[in-house]
């Protein structure tokens, strides 16, 4: 299967709502001038998502199922599908969720902003047609998200967005965990072009929604991981060793100050100054020495990803 343009879905215990998202989905993709697919990734349903993604496959050839055997969460689930797109020769990916809140309609507007040399494209929902608790906690999260990261977007999270191959190839690095909220933080920092298009959002079609005001606070904590990620993952060390070299100075002048004292005669064999001076010393040098160690490991193995290229 050769597509120019593939949407990746992912779907846990969606059973109900796959044959109407995907019937109007490949409505839509057929309209497009260029050859279109769905990968849709089912994240260890407990339902039957297995069997209809089956049935529905005979009924749409271009559709393909990446099952997991368990639970590995959205993030994992778009690696998986982003994986599956690219390997297939993917020039554009979009992404979308299976619970028929996201209007396939919307999809060629993305593409078009694509082509006008957008990188990522997301579809800002004008109108959120959610529970009260989740449109509160989604504006409070993009507050704060667009504050912290300084990307300017209406809705940061939304999971309708368009991409280029190589905004998602970039993306394979950073998709674990819960850090597919911030998938246009990362892009905004790697110095990809990012544009809002207005889309119409609706009610999900069937069941109940996988996520809870929890989600808010782990999401803090996801920006400040991905923060780390994007501004020292190719140079851990110019954090753990800055911070070690300034431990190792506070200490220096601790340790100076009581050896001045001590030679004009004064004791300081009881003061906790000097356990404090020879703490920040050693701590110090070990921060210095994870620096260099960490270096090591990211040379290591930039090396080896760079011989897997070549091969």
């Amino acid at each position: 299967m050769t597509a120019r343009t593939v949407v990746v879905i992912p779907a846990f215990n969606e059973a109900e709502n796959l044959p109407e998202v995907l019937a109007e989905l490949v409505g839509v993709l057929n309209d497009l001038p260029e050859p279109s697919a769905v990968i849709v990734v089912n994240d260890g349903s407990t339902d039957a998502t297995r069997a209809v993604l089956e049935s529905l496959h005979e009924v749409y050839p271009t559709l393909l199922a990446v099952n997991h055997p368990g639970r590995s969460g959205k993030a994992l689930a778009l690696r998986s599908g982003f994986t599956a797109a690219l390997d297939r020769g993917a020039e554009r990916i979009v992404m979308m969720d299976a619970d028929g809140q996201d209007v396939p309609a919307e999809i060629p507007r993305l593409l078009d902003a694509l082509d006008q040399g957008a990188d990522l494209a997301t579809g800002a929902r004008t109108a959120r047609k959610d529970r009260p608790i989740k449109r509160w906690t989604s504006v409070l999260y993009n507050s704060v998200t667009a504050r912290v990261s300084g990307v300017d977007g209406r809705d940061l999270n939304s999971g309708l967005k368009a991409m280029s191959a190589e905004v998602a190839a970039m993306l394979l690095s950073t998709l674990y965990g819960e850090l597919h909220r911030y998938i246009s933080v990362v892009a905004h920092w790697r110095g990809y072009r990012l544009v809002d298009v207005p889309v119409v959002h609706r009610p999900r079609l069937h069941g109940t929604s996988k996520y809870g005001p929890a989600r808010f606070w782990r999401g803090l904590l996801d920006l400040v991981t991905i923060r780390f990620l994007v501004a020292y993952r190719h140079r851990p060390s110019h954090l753990v060793s800055t911070l070690g070299v300034l431990a190792l100075l506070a200490g220096g002048v601790i340790l100076t100050v009581l050896t001045i004292e001590w030679f004009l005669g004064a004791s300081i064999g009881d003061r906790p100054l000097l356990l404090a001076g020879v703490l920040l010393v050693l701590t110090g040098l070990q921060l210095v020495l994870f620096g260099l160690i960490a270096e090591l490991i990211v040379a290591v193995g930039e090396r080896i990803v760079h011989e897997r290229r070549r091969d």
